[in-house]
Parts: structure tokens; C-alpha cells; sequence
């Protein structure tokens, strides 16, 4: 059989199972660290509940997933997870998922595995979101669950701290209000007000543009060049005002002329 028939039969096999994202549909990517308490807890020894080391990480994982070849409009970062909003009009590997998936997959597990000196492994999942509502949505959802975590890992290692065991402390935790959990840190001297918006907010990166002064090598004369960079955003907004945020980074769809 001639290579090309056999590559025809065989390359059935690969691509029977691909899908791909309709246009008009918006794409957000989440990465998740596979087995990353083990690797911050007892490989690595991070500081706990939160390590700035660890934190730094993640963010220069999500910034080199911003400059990797694809048009991505919005990383965001909390605990061992990244989320990627994608720009609309994104046609890279011709919208299939089992290439976003993979590709995204293997860059960040490269990325982060690099800088940290140790192997690790993200997986990821593409969520199709057919409104501009459903991806504020979306990203509300992580904020809040940024929050949510923070001060359930604040309540459980500071007890930890304090002596109890993983059942104890867990066990002392179990039917608490948000209330009653902030109330526990108080009686420990920690005001869960004062602890850091990156701990309780997750952090974002976006592109903003900005002058870089300039020469014109023709003329010689002083110019201002018009150019992007990411930045990185420590102290998110919460709740209505974050949804106002996420929402104005996403592009006004065009409208046709007459």
C-alpha cells in the first residue's frame, strides 16, 4: 500500500472523534494541577495556606499561556487552577478541542514544570459559552470560589498550626458558617479582612497598551510608539464590580454598515 492511501485509512482513526468549536461561541480554558497538594505540601514544602513562591508560579505559567501563539484575551489564576478567555474570533488548529486541550495541557505542565525545577502536570477543559453573560459568569464563579477557599484553607491551618490533626481540625470545621469561620480566625489574631486581595480574589493578567518613546530611523526625531503589555492584576474587584471588569475586556461584537 502507497503512503499516501495508507496515511488516508489510518488518519481516520486520529480524527473521528474531533469536535469543534462553532464560531460565535466563546472559549474558556481551565487548567487544573493533577496531584498538586502533594507536590506543594510534600515535594516542595510550600508555606501554607498560601506561599508567594507558589503564587509567582502560577502567574508566570499564566503569562507565557498569553504569548504562546494563541489570542488569549484574559488569564486567570487562584490556588492550583488557571482560566483562559480566548478572543471570539480565535481560528487556531481550526477550533478543535482535542488541540486546545492537548496543546494547552502540555504547555503549561512544560512552563511550570521548568521554573519549578520539579516535574508537574496540569490537565485542562474547554467550556463553550454561547453569551457574554455566561462568560462573566464563569469568571465570577472562580473569584467567589477563590474565596471561598481562602478562608476555608486560613480556618484549617491555622488550627492545624495550633495543634489539631487533619481529622480534628477538619471535624472542627465541619457545619461552620462564613461567619462563625471568620469569628474562628479572630479568636487566632487574623482579621480575614486584612489578609491579601490575591489570596481571597485570585489574580488576573490582561493587556494594556502604553507609549514607549522612540526614535524614527529615518528622520532621527523623538516618537512615541504605540505598543501592549500584560499586566498583572494583584487586587481584583469582587462581585458586581468584577463581572463589569471581565466584561470590558471582551471585544464589542462589529456592527455592519449600511
Amino acid at each position: 500500500m502507497k503512503f499516501d492511501d495508507l496515511d488516508k485509512k489510518m488518519r481516520v482513526f486520529e480524527t473521528s472523534a474531533d469536535l469543534c468549536v462553532l464560531p460565535g461561541m466563546f472559549m474558556v480554558a481551565r487548567l487544573d494541577g493533577r496531584s498538586f497538594t502533594r507536590l506543594t505540601k510534600e515535594v516542595c514544602q510550600f508555606d501554607a495556606p498560601f506561599d508567594v513562591r507558589f503564587r509567582d508560579l502560577m502567574v508566570a505559567t499564566a503569562e507565557s499561556l498569553m504569548t504562546c501563539g494563541f489570542r488569549v484575551l484574559y488569564a486567570y489564576t487562584e490556588s492550583d487552577e488557571i482560566s483562559l478567555l480566548f478572543d471570539p474570533e480565535e481560528q487556531l488548529f481550526g477550533r478543535k478541542l482535542r488541540k486546545y486541550n492537548s496543546t494547552l495541557a502540555g504547555e503549561g505542565s512544560a512552563q511550570f514544570s521548568l521554573r519549578l525545577g520539579k516535574p508537574a502536570c496540569f490537565d485542562c477543559r474547554i467550556s463553550q459559552l454561547p453569551k457574554v453573560e455566561l462568560v462573566v459568569d464563569y469568571f465570577r464563579w472562580r473569584n467567589e470560589d477563590a474565596a471561598r477557599n481562602a478562608l476555608n484553607s486560613w480556618c484549617y491551618w491555622t488550627l492545624r498550626k495550633d495543634g489539631n490533626n487533619e481529622q480534628q481540625a477538619t471535624k472542627r470545621l465541619l457545619g461552620l458558617s462564613v461567619s462563625q469561620k471568620n469569628e474562628l480566625l479572630f479568636q487566632f489574631g487574623v482579621n480575614f479582612n486584612d489578609i491579601p486581595s490575591w489570596q481571597k480574589r485570585g489574580v488576573g493578567l490582561y493587556w494594556e497598551e502604553y507609549d514607549k518613546p522612540s526614535v524614527n530611523p529615518v528622520t532621527g526625531e523623538n516618537v512615541t510608539a504605540r505598543r501592549r503589555r500584560i499586566r498583572t492584576d494583584f487586587d481584583l474587584p469582587m462581585k458586581d464590580e468584577y463581572g463589569q471588569f471581565v466584561r470590558s475586556l471582551i471585544p464589542q461584537p462589529q456592527t455592519q454598515g449600511a
